[in-house]
């Protein structure tokens, strides 16, 4: 799977529903794997304020859709 089929997909949180955010970037570490997905939290493209942005961790994603990512983060 590439980064841009993950960019393209809605982050649902499974504790409220609600849609966290759009994936803007990611951690990897020296292996190659993901360690966390970097979320624009505040869904504004001019926003230069990186602070509000979330991060998902890898073992907080509980599945992997065609459409979403269910993750479990309030």
């Amino acid at each position: 799977m590439r980064m841009s089929d993950l960019q393209s997909k809605k982050i649902i949180s499974i504790a409220n529903g609600k849609n966290i955010g759009n994936i803007i970037d990611c951690d990897i570490n020296e292996n190659g794997k993901i360690e966390d997905l970097i979320i624009d939290a505040n869904k504004n493209i001019f926003s230069l304020n990186r602070e509000s942005d979330t991060r998902i961790f890898w073992h907080e994603i509980t599945k992997i859709g065609e459409d979403v990512i269910l993750v479990k983060k309030d």
